[in-house]
């Protein structure tokens, strides 16, 4: 396998604009591997140092023991979380939870601590219309968290910093506008029209309906779709081996239809291990409904180069800063072709970096 060392890359990317490499978020000496490709995806691994301690538990494999609760707020933006464990859990911006009165996708990585006691956390409904128990379902628990959000303009859409108030015309004072209170609403509304573009273009693709009887807008009861759970086989046993073949990956970026998407990095080898073939299912639905809306031969993918230059570029976006849940702060970093994220725990120390093309 050839792996590519672009420290010397980023330090000069940097330097061209008056920045030096440590100011960079990410590692400097991550090295990038890859490509490797099946059909219209592009995989590369970013390999680093892992820190050390203890790792935490997904938001599934917490689900999944009981130790983790997702409780419904009747309110569609906002849920709470409770961690009755031991063991601290990790929360992963884009993970879908199914149940309550309506499925959501949960805006913001962090850490919730063992035993947190009941913790509020951003959310948007990936599921319009409904408002009551589906089925047998538990309508005020969540009972998985099984599949993430398979959608990188909706992932934008959510992580987008707060539109910034305009200048105004007056009497010659500064005056701005007051910030946008719909900003929420906004946002919510992208997401919906991307939970239905996805759904569009793979029931087209797949020349399948994927829109489930039992609620025709939930995201995840189309991620269930037997179908497409076919069309996702053939990706993810070409490319979910090799994340997984060395100890130091920390990290992936993709490109679909040779243009750079999404990269993921994570604190350690172990956490990127636990979260990868969730992910990649993910990058791999997307990736379906892009190749089957267009057919014609896709782009080869990108040089390891570009993608050094796509992390440096989403890294020396303008930035913005806020606290999320559990005393959890996240940078963004908002650049022409990229927006960057990096959440940090209350200590200071980064859980996880994503960075997504606009």
């Amino acid at each position: 396998m050839r792996i590519w060392n672009f420290a010397p890359l980023i330090a000069v990317a940097f330097a061209a604009i008056g920045v030096t490499a440590r100011q960079a978020a990410a590692d400097p000496n991550l090295r990038v591997s890859g490509p490797h490709v099946h059909e219209n995806l592009a995989v590369y691994f970013l390999h680093g140092a892992s820190v050390g301690g203890p790792v935490p538990l997904t938001l599934q494999e917490a689900l999944a023991k009981g130790t983790v609760q997702v409780v419904e707020t009747g309110r569609v933006n906002e849920l709470q979380i409770e961690n009755k464990g031991a063991e601290e859990v990790f929360i992963q911006a884009g993970d879908i939870v199914k149940g309550g009165k309506q499925d959501r996708v949960l805006t913001v990585s962090f850490l919730l601590p063992a035993n947190s006691g009941r913790v509020p956390i951003a959310s948007f409904c990936v599921e319009q219309g409904r408002w009551s128990a589906r089925g047998r379902e538990d309508h005020m628990r969540f009972s998985s968290a099984q599949e993430a959000m398979p959608s990188r303009s909706a992932l934008l859409a959510m992580a987008a910093p707060p539109a910034e108030p305009q200048p105004q015309p007056g009497d010659g004072r500064a005056r701005v506008a007051a910030p946008e209170p719909n900003d929420v609403a906004n946002k919510q509304r992208k997401v919906w029209e991307q939970v239905t573009s996805t759904q569009n273009k793979l029931a087209g693709g797949l020349n399948a309906q994927v829109a489930a009887p039992q609620s025709a807008t939930s995201l995840q009861l189309t991620l269930e779709n037997e179908k497409l759970k076919e069309a996702r086989a053939a990706y993810t046993a070409a490319l979910e081996a090799l994340g997984k073949k060395d100890d130091d990956v920390v990290g992936y970026v993709v490109a679909i239809n040779g243009k750079i998407s999404t990269a993921n990095l994570y604190p350690s080898n172990a956490l990127f291990r636990k979260m990868w073939s969730k992910q990649l299912a993910a990058s791999v639905t997307e990736a379906i409904g892009e190749k089957l809306q267009a057919p014609q031969a896709a782009a080869p993918p990108p040089p390891p180069p570009k993608v050094s230059e796509f992390l440096a570029e989403a890294e020396r976006g303008k930035p913005h800063e806020r606290a999320v849940a559990a005393d959890v702060r996240v940078e963004t970093r908002d650049a022409d072709r990229a927006l960057y994220n990096e959440a940090r725990s209350p200590k200071g120390k980064w859980i996880h970096r994503s960075y997504l093309a606009k």
